[in-house]
């Protein structure tokens, strides 16, 4: 297992290079987190000793029965949607919340963040593809949400996240990816400060995401396989 895994994320990052190279970035804007849902803390363990640090989780139940059997040291992403009643769980666990979505999941986790005495990092999940299916803010709302979050104590907001569209059409992936590009930019010019990160891409389109400035993407096939 350990040694198939490294072989998927030499070929990963090859691709990786190839679309940094295409674009004039460079390889190491790129961040890869490694998504393990549904596959044990031994794949965890794997992809941290291949040289993946950085660990995504879906599910708060699934990330909690298994980050103590987990081995190695690594950072903790929590990509999938957070429901409310589950935030408490969340805050102090992930270096990362990619996935805030709405203004009172923020005002939960702003609450909780200074009761504990520290800062939430977040990504605020944008719904680029207008999808009723997709979770995530709807575009429009992005900027007036992004500025309720930075006044927010106790969070602290890095930037977007969005999920392409699923589709063979490569082009439609794109525009989903430019147009969160394009809020991010918008964002930073309105609310004056940077916002660092666009987490965009997976199994089937991170390629693309990378030629459109992603600096995360969220691998979980193309790395372990068929998830169990």
């Amino acid at each position: 297992m350990e040694s198939e895994i490294k072989e998927n994320l030499e070929r990963v990052k090859e691709r990786i290079d190839a679309a940094c190279l295409r674009t004039g970035r460079s390889a190491g804007e790129v961040t890869i987190v490694a998504v393990t849902k549904t596959h044990g803390p031994e794949f965890v363990d794997a992809v941290i000793a291949a040289g993946v640090p950085n660990v995504g989780e879906n599910r708060i139940q699934e990330f909690l029965g298994k980050k103590d059997r987990v081995e190695r040291p690594c950072r903790w992403h929590l990509v999938g949607t957070l429901q409310r009643n589950k935030a408490t769980k969340a805050v102090g666990q992930f270096v990362l919340i990619q996935s805030l979505d709405r203004l009172k999941l923020a005002e939960t986790l702003s609450r909780l963040s200074v009761e504990r005495g520290i800062d939430t990092r977040t990504l605020i999940e944008v719904n680029t593809s207008g999808e009723s299916t997709k979770h995530g803010a709807a575009p429009d709302e992005v900027i007036d949400l992004a500025g309720a979050v930075r006044d927010l104590p106790g969070l602290a907001l890095d930037g977007l996240m969005t999920i392409g569209p699923l589709t063979d059409d490569e082009a439609a992936v794109r525009r989903s990816f430019i147009r969160l590009r394009e809020l991010k930019e918008r964002a930073e010019t309105e609310l004056g400060g940077e916002l660092p990160h666009l987490s965009m891409g997976m199994s089937d389109d991170f390629e693309v995401a990378v030629e459109e400035g992603a600096t995360i993407v969220r691998l979980g096939r193309v790395l372990f396989g068929e998830r169990g």
